[in-house]
């Protein structure tokens, strides 16, 4: 009884907490490593750096001089580390096959145990620049970024099924029928996108399997051909009539 509309709004949610978590990964393992951001103006490699550098404990230093290189114990890192992996491993597409349906709460869930993570780790807590800091809070800005075209607008969205839109004022069912165990595939699409490619025939998986078969078949016959060489039926063992020639003393006569 769903609505076009209502479930492209939580699809939509759903797909940008999904690659929120992995900006939290690739964001946090940078963080467990070099420490916090550096202020946007200061940001530099540290031995090339005129100011004195405060180096703590815990100090390795930042290939891309993003951040300050004062890091966390690495006990509470592997915490931060682990549970950055622990997100992405639910938001993964595996998902799908082991049958476990995502929902924003447990989406929302993951991005929490990472946000109590970082107070574990920087319990001072993190500049405002952070990027970690800003993904968490929901500030970000992804204008001019790799991340910006994976992100879903849930008011205008699209959701296609079967080569067509699936108009918003309608309902699923006028679409996939009442079957609530239908799968269903559908492709969610910004505004203005055209129209997504059809799913492939087989997986790749399967397609990788059917082609190592095929080539393997193709190998045989390739060995088969090269067998069929039949200079051996010249050869004396071969002879139908070895056995009477042996007897009558003229096996080794010769023509």
């Amino acid at each position: 009884e769903a609505s076009v509309k209502d479930t492209v709004r939580s699809l939509a949610r759903v797909n940008n907490l999904r690659q929120r978590l992995m900006r939290l990964k690739l964001e946090g393992e940078e963080l467990a490593k070099y420490g916090p951001a550096k202020h946007p103006d200061k940001q530099g490699i540290d031995e090339y750096q005129e100011e004195q550098v405060q180096k703590g404990e815990h100090y390795t230093q930042d290939p891309t001089g993003r951040r300050t290189g004062n890091a966390c114990s690495p006990d509470v890192a592997k915490v931060l580390v682990k549970t950055c992996e622990d997100g992405v491993a639910l938001a993964h597409k595996d998902q799908v096959a082991k049958k476990v349906c995502l929902n924003e709460k447990m989406l929302n869930e993951a991005v929490d145990n990472i946000r109590g993570a970082v107070m574990i780790c920087y319990p001072m807590g993190l500049p405002e620049w952070d990027l970690v800091r800003c993904c968490l809070e929901g500030n970000e800005d992804l204008s001019e970024t790799q991340f910006a075209a994976e992100e879903m607008d849930p008011e205008t969205s699209q959701l296609w099924f079967a080569g067509k839109q699936m108009l918003p004022e309608k309902q699923l069912k006028d679409y996939v029928g009442r079957h609530e165990k239908s799968k269903v595939v559908v492709k969610l699409q910004a505004k203005g996108s055209s129209a997504p490619a059809r799913e492939p025939a087989v997986d790749v998986e399967t397609q990788k399997a059917m082609m190592a078969w095929y080539h393997k078949k193709q190998e045989e016959q390739k060995a088969l051909a090269e067998n069929e060489d039949d200079s051996y039926t010249s050869a004396a063992w071969a002879s139908g009539n070895s056995l009477k020639a042996h007897f009558s003393g003229v096996q080794a006569v010769r023509l």
